[in-house]
């Protein structure tokens, strides 16, 4: 293709590393991946405490708003509404003067209101991205109250959409109970390259990890409860993340003393997360709500051994008494059995390590690239 015909995407999205979650890394792997001469992309996303404005290489150019997101892990209703604003009115200068082909709004708000305004005005189609959380009754104790309000004002954003996507069929079965279109699946995908874990054998002793938000949904207050039962073996254990639940957390760690087991980090950046990946056993996650968990996928391609809730996409990723078990949301006894298992059986463990990597293969990064690229000519009729 011819450099100046190529394909521009002009993406919206509050999240994008290194704030944010899951959801943000898909995000960047995605425009990282599929820029190129064939397709430019241009990012408007949240700015954040000393990160550049601006970001350019040859065909990705980052530019972060201001505002007023205060913490990486979370965005305010104030901060979400304030860039809902700031770039809906960039996205009309942008597709003045830079003319994208297509708008892709990752989350259905903020960004998705964004562009829904901006797609109105000037008739530049859109693709929706729905991440799990930003569909209501999907992450209940973060969003129900908000959805409350907003609800009203979020069917536009999906009928106006050109096409919408979500990670997950449980995420698309919830969305049509509220949003009777057309959604398709494409699930998150993984570099299986960029994580590689030993999988020959367990650590000396076996190494859990957690990561993700401390908040409610993610149920991390759980996991000193079922750490305690486990006192009696020889295990480390380390939480990756941050939340409003920090403090708590570390009160509950002290509590059980568990301090010289239990490593708290705080919110890492992704190569960091790598590394710990890396020198992990065992993933636990006893998650309240899930849509498709990118620390999941991480994990099966370092090849570490899941422990997850029966909830959204993560049976998708383990196929139980081969590569982890799936254990039903609160149930704590259930996590500690399967963790005592595991850390009392080696043997069982190398097993299930060297099955996650092989079962990673079916969320390779390369696949998903390919489905978004078919999504863009459709959606662009390019």
């Amino acid at each position: 293709m011819d450099p100046h015909s190529a394909r521009k995407v002009l993406v919206i999205s509050h999240e994008y590393p290194p704030i944010g979650g899951g959801g943000g890394k898909i995000i960047q792997d995605l425009c990282e991946r599929l820029a190129s001469v064939d397709t430019s992309f241009y990012v408007l996303t949240a700015h954040f405490a000393d990160l550049p404005e601006f970001e350019t290489t040859e065909c990705l150019t980052i530019e972060r708003l201001r505002s007023g997101r205060k913490e990486a892990y979370r965005a305010s209703l104030s901060a979400m509404f304030l860039f809902v604003w700031k770039s809906f009115c960039r996205s009309l200068q942008l597709i003045h003067s830079w003319q994208p082909d297509l708008i892709h709004a990752h989350f259905a708000v903020p960004g998705g209101a964004s562009a829904a305004a901006a797609s109105i005005i000037t008739g530049t189609p859109y693709l929706l991205t729905v991440h799990g959380g930003d569909v209501p009754g999907g992450a209940p104790e973060k969003t129900d109250r908000w959805f409350r309000f907003i609800k009203p004002f979020t069917g536009l954003i999906w009928k106006k959409a050109k096409k919408v996507i979500t990670v997950s069929e449980v995420s698309r079965q919830l969305a049509l109970t509220h949003y009777p279109v057309s959604i398709d699946v494409i699930p998150n995908g993984i570099d299986r390259k960029a994580v590689t874990g030993n999988i020959d054998k367990p650590h000396s002793p076996p190494h859990i990890l957690f990561i993700g938000r401390f908040s409610p949904e993610k149920n991390a207050l759980a996991l000193p409860e079922i750490l305690k039962g486990i006192k009696d073996l020889e295990w480390r254990c380390t939480m990756i993340g941050d939340g409003p639940q920090f403090a708590q957390l570390e009160g509950q760690i002290q509590r059980y003393q568990l301090a010289d087991k239990v490593k708290l980090t705080g919110w890492l950046q992704q190569e960091e997360v790598n590394h710990h990946l890396t020198q992990g056993d065992i993933l636990i996650m006893p998650s309240l709500r899930e849509s498709m968990p990118m620390a999941g996928l991480q994990a099966l391609a370092a090849g570490t051994a899941l422990i997850l809730s029966n909830v959204g996409a993560c049976p998708d990723m383990v196929k139980p008494g081969i590569n982890g078990y799936l254990v039903a949301p609160s149930n704590n006894d259930g996590f500690e059995k399967a963790l005592r298992e595991l850390i009392s059986n080696p043997q069982k463990l190398s097993k299930f390590k060297k099955s996650s990597k092989e079962h990673s293969r079916l969320f390779d990064i390369q696949a998903i690239l390919d489905q978004y690229r078919q999504a863009y000519e459709q959606v662009s009729g390019s």
